[in-house]
């Protein structure tokens, strides 16, 4: 009988001690959760940063690709009138006449064929910034058929 008030007097005495210790243990167990979900938040803050900047980025170079394949259509629009310039007046060049010509010609399709690989290239970059865009700023699905319709009417146009 004396061995078991002893006991019980000295887990009377011990019950505060793990009481408090239980209480330290969820105040840090509730700080580690409060510190991991700051982390969280600035991870993905500055994921989101990062993801803003490539965005950038993809919309200048596509930016570039499309003035690059707009030069293209401006240089094909030059050398087609010369073009027709050299087989209305052949007689002005005399042998030369169809060295011209097939020259000319040649210049025609790899300005063409330029041009459709910048406005390929400005799609792709374009189709990239879109998806990085939607991933950090959700839009409806009708403001994105919009965006891209209204830039593909735009290339097609050019």
């Amino acid at each position: 009988m004396r061995q078991t008030c002893a006991l019980l007097a000295v887990l009377i005495l011990l019950a505060p001690i793990t009481h408090a210790a239980d209480r330290s243990d969820t105040r840090i167990t509730r700080t580690i959760k409060q510190n991991d979900e700051q982390n969280s938040n600035a991870h993905e803050a500055v994921e989101r940063y990062f993801e803003d900047e490539l965005m950038k980025k993809h919309e200048t170079v596509a930016k570039y690709y499309e003035d690059e394949a707009r030069k293209s259509q401006e240089k094909v629009k030059e050398l087609e009138m010369m073009l027709a310039h050299y087989e209305e007046k052949s007689y002005l060049y005399g042998k030369k006449a169809q060295d011209l010509q097939a020259h000319t010609e040649a210049l025609v399709r790899k300005y063409k064929e330029a041009a459709k690989a910048d406005t390929r290239e400005a799609a792709s970059h374009r189709q990239i910034a879109l998806t990085l865009k939607e991933k950090n700023h959700p839009a409806s699905k009708t403001q994105k058929l919009s965006i891209v319709e209204s830039y593909g009417s735009t290339v097609l146009s050019k």
